[in-house]
């Protein structure tokens, strides 16, 4: 069995054997894939966002040349790196370029300020840290300076900077507590020898947990996270021809891997960003490059449905938009489909793994009022009362469940792990849910004290 990062929980063998000789698990790392993605997909656009374009093959080859610049800036493999970027290319670019180097990427949102941030360094002994120099005001930089120097890990900062600005921490400089400052976009040498890598080793890590909680990070390995960006790209029927709009941001699971992001290079679609789901911005983007498919929280399609008016444009190319991050009411729900044109996906998810969606092909009533069922055939979910006894369908229950993309704990937490997995690897959710008579699930709500948070908005996490 491949040995995980060190605090990590593996599968044990038997359900690594299942996964395998059921065909969930394939053997392919996110970065590997993307060279497949490359010589299949080259001239065809890749990444859009603003007026930028990437080809698949230039993709790829920016990736090549990032990953060993990393290595060259004294960068190994194993090694946590926080990236905390909107949604721009060079998320993108970043994230695979480390997993590339062998590095774990820690992905953080945008949004966190030093109380949320210092947290996930000191568990993660990041040593090194991507981020804007400055955004929306704020100095990442300053910031990532702030937490080197309180402690012995962070000693590699890469601040992105605006075209036509430069940091004072910029310029190849050391700082007094010893940390190095490296522009994001000087990071570029020429390719060296690939590193071998497997499938089932860490490939980032997911937080868990909302702004003030406490953090949960989530490894992932690439043979989970590629069962589920595929698994569900092959259920919403992604082809080369779609358009996914990343409007929510990147470092969330249903923008990621929902099939989000990832699904979407996995079938040769475009992936366009925006770094703001306001609904002049994304609307207008889902005019201009002719959106099919994308993600949002229940909040975000509200204030979509309400500027549509105001904004008059052509969303006609949608054919699915996904709803998660939160319970959805009827009219909302209704208004979705009707007003934008498409069919809607019902989610429910969490960083953790767990992930139910409803069918393109499933009744109104159905998708409307439930979030489906379990992504992948090897998913196992209970509904438990109190007592840990399974609940009759259609009555209440704490959903527990395990499968080939539910990691078996949280990094470095054995305290959480030992409230948050039942001792034959279920994962407790937290939520309460109940089964429908011809097997979708309905969320209901958090239970009060349960073990989990969420990366999102509940009860989606996504």
């Amino acid at each position: 069995m491949t040995r995980m990062l060190e605090g990590c929980t593996p599968w044990p063998e038997e359900f690594v054997d299942r996964y395998w000789m059921a065909g969930h698990w394939r053997g392919d790392t996110l970065d590997n894939l993307l060279r497949g993605w490359a010589l299949q997909y080259g001239p065809r656009t890749a990444l859009v966002h603003g007026t930028t374009r990437l080809t698949y093959a230039n993709l790829n080859r920016r990736v090549d040349r990032m990953a060993a610049g990393f290595r060259l800036r004294g960068l190994r493999p194993g090694q946590r790196v926080v990236v905390q970027l909107p949604n721009v290319p060079e998320f993108v670019v970043t994230v695979f370029a480390l997993m590339r180097a062998g590095m774990v990427p820690v992905l953080c949102p945008v949004s966190y300020r030093a109380s949320e941030m210092s947290p996930i360094a000191w568990i993660t002994q990041a040593v090194g840290y991507v981020g804007p120099s400055t955004y929306q005001g704020f100095d990442h930089t300053a910031m990532a300076a702030d937490i080197a120097a309180r402690g012995p890990f962070l000693r590699r900062v890469f601040p992105l900077e605006a075209p036509g600005t430069s940091s004072p921490y910029g310029g190849f400089t050391t700082d007094p507590s010893g940390c190095h400052y490296f522009p994001l976009g000087s990071i570029d040498s020429p390719p060296d020898r690939a590193l071998a890598q497997s499938a089932g080793q860490v490939a980032f890590l997911l937080l868990s947990g909302g702004a003030g909680e406490e953090p949960r990070l989530v490894p992932r390995t690439h043979n989970d996270y590629v069962h589920q960006a595929q698994t569900a790209a092959e259920l919403i029927s992604l082809t080369e021809d779609d358009v996914y709009l990343a409007a929510l941001p990147a470092d969330s699971d249903l923008a990621f891997g929902c099939p989000g992001i990832v699904g979407t290079l996995s079938a040769g679609g475009t992936v366009v960003l925006v770094e703001d789901p306001a609904p002049a911005e994304s609307l207008r983007a889902i005019e201009r490059e002719r959106v099919t498919v994308t993600s949002l929280v229940p909040a975000v399609a509200t204030r979509w449905l309400g500027a549509l008016p105001a904004v008059r444009a052509d969303v006609s190319s949608l054919r699915l938009v996904q709803i998660g991050g939160g319970p959805v009411d009827r009219a909302t729900a209704e208004r979705t489909g009707l007003e934008l044109g498409c069919r809607l996906q019902q989610v429910f998810g969490m960083a953790e793994g767990p992930l139910t969606l409803t069918r393109p092909a499933d009744p109104d009533e159905t998708v409307l009022t439930t979030q489906g069922r379990p992504l992948s055939p090897g998913d196992e979910i209970r509904l438990v009362d109190a007592d840990g006894e399974d609940v009759p369908d259609g009555e209440p229950g704490e959903l527990l469940a395990r499968g080939p993309h539910i990691p078996r704990g949280y990094y470095r937490a054995p305290e959480h792990n030992a409230r948050s997995f039942t001792p034959d690897g279920h994962l407790r959710t937290g939520y309460l849910a109940r089964r429908t008579p011809d097997g979708n699930l309905v969320v209901t709500g958090r239970l009060e004290d349960g073990p989990q948070g969420t990366d999102h908005e509940a009860p989606s996490g996504t």
